[in-house]
């Protein structure tokens, strides 16, 4: 890699750490290339981002950033992965990990805060992004339909009132 390259390499990493939310820093030594390959999909259907890069690379690209602080967890064979949704990167990283002890999580940010391994597995947790749009949306719409049975229900007791006392007379 030349001296121009490097350079592009540093300014897209940097670009990439101020259009994000959450950066995940994971070991992935041991990883076979299928498991890689499955990792990466599950993270791109989350719109998670996962790039290995050189670690001096990363650092330069980090400097300035509010993520500088994750400089310290750069140490041999890392894997960085990036979104905008702050949940999704460490749930995806974390499930993985579950099930392959092969990936290990060393930390990360969310926003200004650096987080250890504890604090990914907080985030982690989390309901995301669109799950709490769903269960906003679904409390929004339980009053309406609330209002709508209501609203419905006098006039519902008055044909029964009427079809009782046709019945009986």
């Amino acid at each position: 890699m030349d001296r121009i390259q490097k350079e592009q390499a540093i300014a897209a990493l940097k670009q990439t750490f101020e259009d994000t939310e959450a950066v995940v820093v994971t070991q992935y030594a041991g990883l076979t290339v299928g498991e890689m390959s499955d990792l990466r999909n599950k993270m791109r259907e989350c719109g998670v981002s996962y790039k290995v890069s050189k670690n001096r690379l990363v650092l330069r690209a980090l400097e300035g950033t509010r993520f500088e602080g994750i400089g310290e967890m750069l140490k041999g064979p890392v894997a960085i992965a990036t979104s905008k949704d702050p949940v999704a990167g460490a749930k995806v990283i974390w499930n993985f990990a579950k099930d392959n002890d092969n990936l290990k999580v060393l930390g990360g940010a969310l926003g200004e805060e650096i987080m250890d391994v504890s604090g990914i597995e907080s985030l982690s947790k989390l309901p995301s992004l669109d799950e709490i749009r769903a269960k906003f949306v679904a409390l929004l719409q339980t009053p309406a339909t609330r209002i709508a049975r209501l609203s419905k229900e006098p006039a519902g007791q008055m044909a029964r009132v009427i079809k009782a006392y046709a019945d009986k007379g």
